[in-house]
């Protein structure tokens, strides 16, 4: 069984999408009907995300941490007690491509870490064009990139629980989890194939992950 984890924290807004975006994936013709089960772990909701998830015919867990690194580890745990071989992750505001899986799969590799694309800065105000060009010259979205994205990484259960999965970190759990698992050997696919589509919103979920990234780079233009 392939999983997919989905930390969510009043993700209202974004959620639906990317779970529809996430049922498409799962039914993508190469997977060959593997059972593909998402996972969203609702973390201190106190909007409509659990009804949406619910709408969504999606496994749910409910956790009250406040910490995106223990909702991933829930979520993991969950999995694996479930059978999963395969422990793919994104975010409640991303949405993936339909052969984002299937990406991840085919490299036949323990860890897979995919870059991530931004359509729509208009959160910015002015600062849009300035940070979408920013973002054109300074990001490398090709195959070889060292960028670790929550929104778009893959590992093997077996991997995982090598280093012991993601740690209970309000911030750069997936970082965290990469390097341990580059310290224990584990060869990285550092690879632009798997696809998504990130928001670029100013209020963020998790204080230091991308988007407070992108909101001081914002600051540099002042």
């Amino acid at each position: 069984m392939i999983a997919v984890i989905v930390p969510v924290h009043n993700e209202e807004q974004t959620l639906a999408l990317c779970l529809n975006a996430l049922s498409v994936a799962s039914r993508y013709p190469l997977l060959f009907s593997q059972e593909v089960k998402v996972i969203v772990v609702l973390d201190n909701c106190t909007d409509a995300s659990k009804e949406i998830a619910l709408a969504c015919n999606v496994s749910m867990i409910e956790i009250s941490v406040s910490s995106v690194g223990a909702a991933r580890a829930a979520g993991a745990a969950y999995a694996i007690a479930c059978g999963a071989y395969w422990l793919a992750n994104t975010d409640a505001d991303t949405v993936v491509a339909p052969d984002w899986l299937w990406q991840q799969l085919r490299l036949k590799a323990e860890v897979v870490c995919g870059t991530v694309g931004v359509v729509d800065w208009s959160d910015h105000g002015a600062a849009a064009c300035r940070l979408n060009d920013h973002f054109s010259r300074t990001y490398i979205d090709a195959d070889g990139h060292s960028h670790i994205h929550g929104a778009n990484f893959g590992v093997s259960t077996q991997a995982y629980q090598k280093v012991g999965g993601f740690l209970p970190l309000t911030c750069s759990e997936d970082v965290a989890l990469v390097e341990a698992l580059i310290a224990a050997g584990e060869v990285i696919a550092w690879t632009a194939a798997p696809r998504v589509v990130t928001s670029a919103r100013r209020h963020t979920r998790a204080r230091g992950g991308f988007g407070d990234t992108l909101l001081a780079v914002t600051d540099e233009f002042d």
